[in-house]
Order: C-alpha cells, then structure tokens, then sequence
C-alpha cells in the first residue's frame, strides 16, 4: 500500500471513528495530493506525498508559533491536534545529538574546515538526510561546529 492509498483508508477509518481532526486534516492532505496532480500534471509518487506532508508539518509548526505568541490558544490547540496527525505519516526526525553526529561525519567526509563551505555542507546534509532532518538545526549547528 502507497502512503497516499494508506492516506485515503485512513480518512474512512477517521470517519467511521468519528475523529473529526483527523478525518478533517488528512481529507487536507488528500485535496492536496490531488491539486498536485491536476493542476501542475504530477504524478503521484511516494516522494510528492511526502514533501506535501512536509510543507503541511511545516506550516503548521509555524502557525503554532504564530498563534502562540498572539495569545491564540484554542488557535494554537487546534494546530497541534493537526499537526500530531500529519507527523503519524513523517519519518522520525534527528535529534539535536545525532544531527550533530552526523554533522561532524559530513565535515570529515567532505573535508570542510571554514564557515565559508556552509552552503556545501547544509546542501550535503539535506540531500543525505532528505526528510529527517531539520534545516534551521543542521545550520546553527553547522555554524557552531565551523566557528
């Protein structure tokens, strides 16, 4: 079963539970899906499922943030609650401790010594690590590691 078939089982059993957030939030992700296809003529791969999980993880982590310090709790309640869903479907993150392991393996595997081969390292880790690990990490680290 493909991650958008488990999808789709998914919202029936989040209708038949009658769980209306996650009925509500993978209905999202399934339009989503299907606007990919239609509209920009993609097809459905495990990899244009997944990157629509990780813009869908993404912004609601920002909304969180958003609606936090603007006081919104039930704002911010809500979001969680999708946001917990979404990650159902995302493969484990790194920790701080193994991005940072695994940081210091790409300085040494690809011989970096100064700040100035940044770029060349975060575009290393990210296509290494593609999915499990977090940008905004791997460049304060990065950063801290190169100092």
């Amino acid at each position: 079963m493909t991650l958008y078939e488990k999808l789709q089982a998914d919202v029936k059993q989040a209708m038949l539970a009658r769980d209306e957030v996650s009925r509500d939030t993978l209905r999202m992700l399934v339009a989503a899906v299907k606007k990919q296809e239609l509209e920009q003529g993609k097809e459905i791969t495990e990899e244009l499922v997944m990157t629509i999980l990780q813009v869908a993880a993404k912004t609601r982590a920002e909304s969180i943030a958003q609606f936090t310090s603007a006081g919104r709790n039930d704002l911010v309640a809500k979001e969680q609650a999708e946001l917990a869903v979404v990650r159902r479907y995302l493969p484990q993150q790194l920790d701080e401790a193994q991005t940072k392991a695994a940081i210091q393996a790409l300085i040494g595997e690809l011989g970096i010594t100064s700040k100035k081969d940044l770029g060349t390292l975060m575009k290393a880790a990210m296509a290494k690590h593609k999915g499990v690990i977090d940008g905004k990490l791997v460049q304060k680290l990065a950063g801290e590691l190169l100092a």
